[in-house]
């Protein structure tokens, strides 16, 4: 059974919740609470020293960072496959994915804008521009990319690691205000992937509040 430790509004553990209800996988999901420090716990620092989610367990093998941990999903579970079958699609969608794993996203998590109020002393008005700032610029980059390769999907018409990316962000540049207009090809390329019902069971919701 793969265990995922995760947070529920993170967008990295997102990812992997769509991947693995792509694959249709079952996990046990333990969720790690980052608003209240639980990713600094002893318990937790033993899985990950970063300090981050996702995790995830299977059996013996601990694996963190989310692509590399749907890439592995992917090779163990290679239906329906998440890369293309060619190696450059693999590198064109493995290049629309870290737009936002290795771009956008790490600019705007929470430990980010921590460290922005806290330690740099921004106004939430700043913040805010921070991650308008990034989060346009990567997405800017995405929907040429949507134009050039993109059907139903970012990439042909196929589900890929790139949609999987994609998804947590847009709803991440909501939850901040973000104008989304602007990302027509990205607005479609979601709307295929939340069709699918397996795609909205993964939606975020806080187990807090369900007790």
């Amino acid at each position: 059974m793969l265990v995922l430790h995760d947070y529920w509004r993170s967008s990295a553990s997102w990812r992997v919740r769509l991947a693995l209800a792509a694959k249709g996988l079952p996990a046990t999901r333990l969720p790690v609470s980052l608003i209240a420090g639980e990713q600094r716990s002893p318990a937790h620092l033993a899985r990950n020293p970063q300090g981050l989610v996702p995790v995830l367990e299977d059996g013996s093998l601990v694996l963190n960072q989310s692509i590399a941990i749907i890439e592995y999903v992917d090779e163990c579970h290679p239906a329906p496959p998440l890369l293309p079958a060619t190696p450059a699609g693999r590198a064109l969608v493995r290049g629309a994915a870290l737009v936002i794993a290795a771009e956008v996203h790490p600019l705007g998590n929470l430990r980010v804008q921590r460290w922005l109020r806290d330690e740099m002393g921004q106004a939430e008005a700043a913040i805010t521009r921070w991650l308008h700032h990034w989060m346009a610029e990567g997405l800017g980059a995405l929907e040429l990319f949507a134009h050039s390769h993109g059907g139903r999907q970012l990439y042909g018409d196929q589900v890929t690691l790139a949609d999987l990316c994609l998804v947590p962000q847009l709803y991440n540049a909501r939850r901040f205000g973000l104008p989304l207009a602007p990302y027509p090809r990205l607005l479609a390329a979601e709307a295929a992937l939340l069709a699918h019902d397996w795609a909205m069971a993964t939606f975020p919701s806080e187990p807090e509040k369900a007790k």
